[in-house]
């Protein structure tokens, strides 16, 4: 079975190649990416698009040195478990498969770090612009106007805007803002030029002083919490591979013959598979907490 496999692989290739001419990898990438055009969802095609923007997406040589990479780890595991071919090639096959996985949680990782960069802009910016204008929607305009958003963020104040002119009161808008972005500065300012606005606070440059080295130690904490984020990504990393091959010390102790005769036990080979995907899965929540909303912590 295992020899028939790697015949009808071997075939496969080399007709693919005698009849196209391109590279394997190219022909697989975009079958990839038509799959990804289809069925992604469309939050997740405008946080893809946006790392593209950003410039931070992968190119279609680092996807495919990716699947490279998780085949030869989830085939070369597999084969040290297993002994195996069709094993190896089942677990290598699995890897790549979750490749799309992760490179949805990386995007929304930047995504999440844009969105809060802006938010950042957002908030300092009109706590500058209520100085000069001591407006709340004067100063909303004058970050509109003054280029240093970008969408989303840049729409949704120009909905604010509109809010406020319609229902002539800041509620509505500051509620909207606040219900797409729950960042602790954002509801914090806003709670701030409510009561400015609403009590007609006589110092209102002292309270919005504070609240902007408010504003500087709670980004400063977050940049603090990504750095540490990262730190403990490779560790993580690093630890859990080393989790898969805790199998050689087993081969070790027993020898690789006992071992291979162990291995054909049904039972054994129910609990090598239950700890393969028990391991996969503590890399698969690592990663997720890795990547998980920047900022609103």
């Amino acid at each position: 079975m295992e020899l028939f496999i790697l015949l009808f692989i071997a075939v496969f290739v080399i007709s693919y190649r005698k009849k196209t001419g391109d590279n394997v990898y190219k022909f697989f990438a975009s079958q990839v990416a038509n799959v990804y055009n289809k069925y992604a969802p469309y939050s997740f095609k405008i946080v893809r698009e946006k790392t593209k923007e950003l410039g931070q997406e992968y190119t279609v040589k680092q996807y495919a040195s990716q699947v490279i990479i998780f085949a030869a780890l989830g085939g070369g595991i597999a084969y040290m478990y297993f002994y195996s071919i069709l094993w190896a090639i089942f677990y290598a096959t699995a890897a790549i498969l979750f490749i799309p996985y992760l490179a949805y949680l990386r995007c929304k990782r930047i995504y999440s770090e844009y969105v809060f960069e802006q938010i950042q802009v957002y908030t300092t910016n009109v706590i500058m612009e209520f100085n000069t204008t001591q407006s709340f929607v004067k100063s909303l305009e004058g970050v509109r106007d003054s280029g240093i958003l970008e969408d989303p963020v840049l729409s949704d104040v120009k909905t604010m805007i509109e809010l406020s002119y319609e229902n002539g009161s800041i509620d509505q808008s500051i509620e909207y803002f606040n219900q797409k972005y729950p960042y602790y500065m954002v509801k914090n300012m806003h709670q701030l030029f409510l009561q400015i606005t609403k009590e007609g606070a006589r110092d209102s440059g002292e309270a919005l002083e504070n609240m902007a080295m408010d504003i500087d130690a709670l980004v400063e904490g977050v940049y603090r919490d990504q750095m540490d984020r990262k730190n403990f990504h490779r560790r993580f990393i690093t630890f859990g591979l080393v989790l898969f091959l805790l199998v050689m010390v087993m081969q070790f102790l027993l020898n690789t013959d006992n071992y291979i005769a162990l291995i054909e036990i049904w039972y054994v080979k129910i609990i090598l598979h239950a700890i393969i995907i028990v391991n996969s899965m503590f890399l698969l929540n690592g990663e997720k907490y890795y990547n998980d909303d920047v900022g609103v912590e």
